[in-house]
């Protein structure tokens, strides 16, 4: 056996059927013979993208893994491997390499040298002997801990030794820890006294499956649950208790129980300060329950830390409230407050979404989709920029991980993948992705490969020729130069690369083209449905107005 054929072994031992990537890199013959499913985009980042999706979409319990050339394919990928690191996603990443000799000789790029900042791991394979050690150690920081990227560079020249014939490989185990036993009491003293509590979820629930606890103890303390963007989709949007979720765009609820509480119980969260993520307000009393302690007092400052997996932290507070013989608490007042704010800010809205103009809104198109999809069967995305402030708000999730939500870094393009990652780990979902006219520039030619690869998404396009985010602070550039337009017809481009496409410009024809789109998805061809829509720069912030 020589050292390809058993990395496509261990591959498969750890649960691999899918290799995504761009060649040349020799990893892909060897793991097709193992029936491990090669996937060849047409950019490397779209392809990380969606290994990305594959262990979000799982809670990490399949570990996307993607390959590509040494050199220009390296660099190429660099950007989605940061994207990744920054949502803490665990992605297996495996890069070509230089020949020992040469692989960190200028100007070789090396992802050794390179990628230690946005991994959590980075190391070389030196020796076909070590092969089982090497990704022993990878998969171990993949499915322990706080997620993040890993990446084993391996050099071409390696490929040529055999591995000794002892080699045998065991899949890894994953470990969880708990919290400070001393510092649950705490935090339950703190909870029961607390007059205004709000629950606030991060992806770290997602991660621990910890979406029953969640539940639980906001049904049992009345507490009101909001979600960040990552987060989204732990707790159903449609629950009496539930506020909605939060990034720069937020729905009403969201800032005013925040802002009204007197104590915020963070599960799961970093609580990292980023444009694109809830801002805490001032003063108020801290609970942070996370992974990571390097996260603890970071931004903000905790009273009390639970460190420790998101389950585990909140089994220990449910069996200490249990303990207590903690009766359920009345929350008829609270979800009535719930409740008035959200009408009050709906209310606002409802004229955007229910809008006749045209070209129509983008928030017409979200309102539509919405009533017409079956939500709890649908796993959705938004891209970045306008895409993601109009659709997060607005759209309310009932199912966990039915949303993948991001925003610590804001890459234009990375909806695509991962609306055709969660599709290959879903295909009985509805797999949606919305975006916009300058992220299709980013990764557009990616929807080829949904339509050759036979992975059905549905792809809602926001079309309004401008980069709407850009006019405020571009006026004179789009006057005198016209800097912020760009222009193109995305339906033709899709039907041209193998797909369905279809262009909306009347806002009565919005269900319809929903209609048809999904039907074309269950028979299997990828859809994209381009909305001509206006230059829609209004987003749900402070001060709220429609």
């Amino acid at each position: 056996m020589h050292l390809g054929d058993a990395i496509a072994e261990i591959l498969k031992r750890e649960g691999t059927d899918i290799l995504f990537g761009y060649p040349v890199n020799r990893l892909f013959e060897h793991c097709a013979k193992a029936k491990i499913r090669p996937i060849i985009v047409r950019q490397e980042r779209t392809g990380v993208h969606m290994a990305d999706a594959v262990a979000r979409t799982t809670s990490g319990k399949k570990i996307g893994v993607f390959a590509m050339q040494h050199g220009p394919g390296t660099e190429n990928t660099y950007g989605a491997i940061a994207q990744a690191y920054s949502e803490s996603v665990p992605v297996l990443v495996l890069p070509g390499g230089y020949d020992r000799r040469l692989s960190h000789v200028d100007p070789n790029f090396s992802a050794t040298k390179t990628m230690q900042h946005i991994t959590k791991s980075v190391e070389q394979l030196t020796s076909a002997a070590d092969v089982g050690n090497v990704f022993r150690r990878a998969y171990t920081r993949l499915r322990t801990g706080r997620g993040g990227p890993v990446v084993i560079e391996i050099p071409k020249d390696a490929y040529n030794e055999p591995v000794p014939d002892n080699f045998d490989y065991t899949p890894v185990l994953a470990t969880r820890w708990g919290p400070d036993p001393d510092a649950v009491l705490e935090a339950v003293d703190m909870l029961l006294a607390a007059k205004r509590p709000v629950l606030y979820v991060g992806q770290g629930v997602h991660y621990a499956r910890a979406w029953p606890q969640v539940l639980q103890l906001a049904e049992l303390l009345a507490i009101p649950v909001c979600t960040s963007l990552e987060g989204k989709s732990a707790f159903p949007e449609t629950h009496p208790l539930a506020l909605g979720s939060g990034g720069a765009a937020i729905p009403k609820t969201v800032r005013d129980f925040l802002d009204k509480s007197d104590l915020i119980f963070g599960v799961g969260c970093s609580f990292g300060e980023t444009a694109f993520g809830v801002q805490m307000p001032q003063g108020k009393a801290i609970i942070h329950a996370t992974l990571d302690a390097m996260h603890v007092n970071k931004d903000i400052e905790a009273r009390v830390a639970l460190v420790g997996d998101a389950a585990l932290t909140l089994d220990a507070m449910l069996g200490e409230l249990a303990q207590r013989k903690t009766a359920q608490r009345d929350a008829s007042d609270v979800t009535a407050e719930i409740a008035a704010v959200r009408t009050e800010w709906f209310e606002l809205w409802r004229p955007r979404l229910e809008s006749t103009e045209t070209p129509m809104t983008p928030y017409r198109v979200i309102a539509e989709l919405m009533r017409t999809v079956d939500v709890a069967n649908t796993i959705i995305t938004h891209d970045a920029g306008s895409p993601r402030d109009q659709l997060s708000p607005f759209w309310r999730s009932t199912t966990p991980l039915s949303y993948l939500g991001w925003g610590k870094t804001t890459q234009l393009g990375y909806g695509l993948g991962l609306a055709m990652g969660a599709k290959l780990a879903h295909p009985d979902k509805l797999c949606i992705n919305v975006w916009g006219d300058a992220a299709i520039g980013f990764t557009g030619m990616d929807f080829e490969t949904a339509a050759r690869c036979n992975i059905p998404i549905l792809s809602i396009l926001f079309n309004n020729f401008s980069m709407a985010c850009e006019l405020d602070i571009m006026e004179y550039s789009t006057e005198n130069y016209r800097s912020t337009d760009i222009s193109g017809n995305y339906a033709d481009f899709a039907k041209s690369m193998g797909g369905y496409g279809e262009r909306v410009t009347d806002p009565n024809d919005i269900v319809a083209a929903i209609k048809r789109g999904v039907q074309k998805t269950l028979e299997g061809t990828p859809v994209l449905l381009e909305f001509i829509t206006g230059k829609e720069t209004r987003t749900s912030r402070y001060p709220w107005k429609g």
